[in-house]
């Protein structure tokens, strides 16, 4: 990964650590994919997919998390919640513009992916 998004990521843990989450987890990795950021707001586990993208030129951050990507999400998510217990969980967004979290928005349910385990 890059700088700027490793920059993106620990911004973003620590807004959202600010908000009340807990940071479980920092790029999990499965044989199905990776996720940015595993947190817990409450008993819900929070899978979270981080975005920087400094240009909204085809569609911005937010269309870069394909039907595609939101599979591989949900399945590496399985995998950790076979190891770590089933819980209720949710997938969340954080869309970065710069590295400012004056730009930071922060999508909470942002897809439901259909869970066995939630």
């Amino acid at each position: 990964m890059n700088n700027r998004g490793e920059a993106a990521e620990q911004l973003a843990a620590i807004w959202l650590q600010q908000q009340g989450l807990i940071l479980l987890e920092c790029n999990y990795r499965s044989r199905f994919g990776e996720i940015d950021l595993i947190m817990q707001e409450g008993l819900e586990i929070v899978f979270i997919e981080v975005r920087l993208r400094s240009s909204n030129a085809f569609g911005g951050a937010g269309a870069s998390i394909t039907p595609t990507k939101q599979r591989r999400l949900a399945r590496t998510a399985e995998f950790y919640l076979m190891r770590h217990g089933t819980t209720p969980c949710r997938f969340d967004v954080v869309l970065l513009a710069s590295l400012d979290t004056r730009q930071l928005q922060w999508i909470r349910n942002a897809f439901e992916p259909g869970l066995t385990y939630n």
